[in-house]
């Protein structure tokens, strides 16, 4: 439930506790930045469980799991699960509602901060800047400023030299116009008669007016300027901007090396920081944290062999009483489909597994019959009342393989009845509880079909599924003494079924049932009372990876006699008061 005035959010989720008790259900509340959960919410009075606070926490979305959000800090994990994917998203929303309200996580403060530390970074840098880099970047400044003296002076020479330059031009103008005036006066004195010495005389004035030209044109005559010293002034001036600017080249390029060098530290820094990462990363997806519910199985598992057995059993007798509770409240649905005749069952039909689903029929017909004793090495493990389970220790590359079989009575049904609740996958959720999901994934014929199903999982061992071929078979007599024998073989097949993420198992499964009449007395027709199912149930299953043996031998000891006796009163259940069918 949301409360908008305290900013607060609260509802119940599945918290791992440990190995041992796995998932468990409790209240969890998200207030004042700040994630905390209690047992139940009776109890939030009493203090919470735990408290993470969500300052620094990181938030993992599981990769397949899309109930599951794990809450790091530092070391510290919390794994959490909700109720179905929606209520995880109102969780992560809410989370991040509670870091943006508080001023981290929010892509406007992430930016703030960034910006923090841009400059805060900038300005330790120039504090741990070293004095050579110091004194290069100053004289690089210096430079730059002598550069700007330099144009200031340039710039008034040029504007006296414009003016020099002006000034000659004007006075080049006067100069050659007077020429002309004087040329014309000439011309027009040329025809008179004239004595020598008048002549010359107007030759000298002539000779004046052009000393005066020059005079004129004198440099130190033109506005003061004087034009060699300003020339020399010039060419000193441009030859300090070119070395100024020789000088600042090679300081530029010397701190690019620098610079390039760098990068090229930086860069590599970081491409080992990126390999480091990913190879940190892949090795944290392979080795799942330590006590989390993804720790997988294998032969260097961290917990022990004794820990091992405490969770699996745990897990077990959690599923028994789920179990338990389901079979109180659940109200059966009688079905009536009807059950064909045997004459249906006579031959496993025309398919592309015919010859091999015969041979698998000849062979356990041949040796699941026989006697448990002799040279056969079977053990008996498990003895209550007409059941008894044998057992015989096979181990292949420190892989448990070992083949179990089971005798059992039971009274009031027939063998026909018994193998077809067990092969109709119609029935199937009835009496089994250790699948989580199955499909029929191939039909190949009316007692035949090709069935995927995952199995649920028991932490800390791998979730297991199977694909395998299910056939039901009546079994011809040889003579009319042989009892009415019938047979269900599960045996694992190849298929083109879809990619899977569980570790498949291999089976090798047959359940072979006869049928034994005693008389009744008088003209009294056959009853109930007067028929007795003699049941012989074989397994043969290879696990599909490691796990420790005492474990797995365990497990099976105490799982194969819960199981008949679960599967046999289920059928005297469905078949009480109705028809026997042989």
């Amino acid at each position: 439930m949301w409360a908008s005035s305290s900013w607060h959010y609260l509802n119940s989720m599945h918290v791992w506790t440990n190995y041992i008790h796995g998932w468990q259900d409790r209240w969890v509340v998200l207030k004042n930045n700040t994630l905390s959960y209690y047992k139940s919410q009776d109890e939030t009075e009493y203090g919470c469980r735990g408290s993470l606070c969500l300052t620094k926490a990181v938030i993992t979305l599981h990769e397949f799991d899309e109930c599951r959000l794990d809450i790091s800090v530092n070391d510290s994990v919390w794994y959490l699960r909700a109720q179905d994917p929606d209520h995880r998203h109102q969780w992560i929303d809410s989370i991040e509602l509670h870091r943006a309200d508080s001023g981290y996580g929010s892509e406007s403060s992430l930016r703030r901060h960034g910006s923090m530390l841009s400059l805060t970074s900038a300005t330790s840098g120039y504090s741990a800047t070293s004095t050579s880099s110091f004194k290069k970047g100053y004289s690089l400044r210096e430079k730059l400023a002598e550069m700007e003296t330099f144009r200031d002076i340039l710039c008034r020479q040029v504007d006296t030299l414009q003016k020099y330059f002006d000034s000659c031009a004007d006075a080049v103008s006067k100069d050659e116009l007077q020429r002309d005036k004087i040329v014309e006066d000439d011309e027009d004195d040329f025809p008179n008669t004239r004595t020598d010495g008048e002549y010359l005389h107007h030759n000298n004035n002539n000779n004046g007016s052009k000393e005066k030209l020059f005079q004129a044109l004198s440099p130190k005559g033109i506005n003061g300027i004087d034009f060699k010293g300003e020339a020399i002034t010039f060419k000193a001036t441009t030859a300090g901007i070119l070395a100024t600017l020789s000088h600042c080249i090679d300081l530029m390029v010397k701190r690019e090396d620098n610079w390039q060098k760098r990068l090229d530290k930086e860069m590599e820094k970081r491409r080992r920081i990126e390999e480091g990462y990913k190879s940190a990363l892949n090795e944290l997806k392979k080795k799942s944290h330590f006590g989390g519910p993804d720790y997988e199985e294998g032969p260097n598992s961290l917990i022990n062999e004794d820990e091992f057995f405490d969770a699996v059993e745990a897990a077990l007798d959690r599923q028994d009483k789920i179990e338990e509770q389901s079979q109180t409240e659940k109200t059966r649905i009688q079905r009536s489909s009807p059950v064909p005749s045997g004459d249906a069952y006579s031959s496993t039909g025309s398919h592309r597994f015919s010859d091999k689903v015969e041979e698998m029929v000849q062979s356990h017909m041949t040796y699941s019959l026989q006697d448990v004793g002799g040279d056969a090495n079977w053990q008996l493990v498990v003895e209550e009342g007409e059941m008894k389970v044998y057992r015989r220790e096979v181990e292949e590359n420190g892989i448990v393989l070992d083949p179990l079989k089971a005798t059992h009575s039971v009274k009031g049904v027939t063998g026909h009845e018994v193998c077809h609740y067990f092969w109709d996958t119609a029935y199937r959720n009835d009496w089994e509880t250790t699948i989580e999901n199955f499909n029929v994934v191939e039909t190949l014929s009316d007692n035949a079909a090709i069935i995927y199903q995952t199995h649920k999982r028991v932490w800390p061992a791998s979730q297991r599924d199977v694909l395998y071929l299910s056939a039901m078979r009546k079994i011809m007599a040889n003579n009319e003494n042989d009892p009415d024998t019938w047979l269900v073989c599960n045996f694992s097949v190849d298929h083109d079924d879809p990619t899977n993420r569980c570790v498949r198992a291999k089976i090798n499964i047959a359940m072979i049932c006869q049928t034994l009449v005693s008389p009744p007395e008088g003209d009294k027709e056959i009853s109930r009372d007067n028929i007795l199912c003699k049941i012989t149930y074989v397994a043969n299953v290879n696990p599909g990876g490691w796990a420790p043996a005492s474990v797995l031998r365990a497990v099976a000891k105490r799982e194969y006699p819960k199981f008949l006796k679960r599967f046999t009163s289920y059928v005297q259940e469905k078949t009480a008061g109705k028809p026997i069918l042989f």
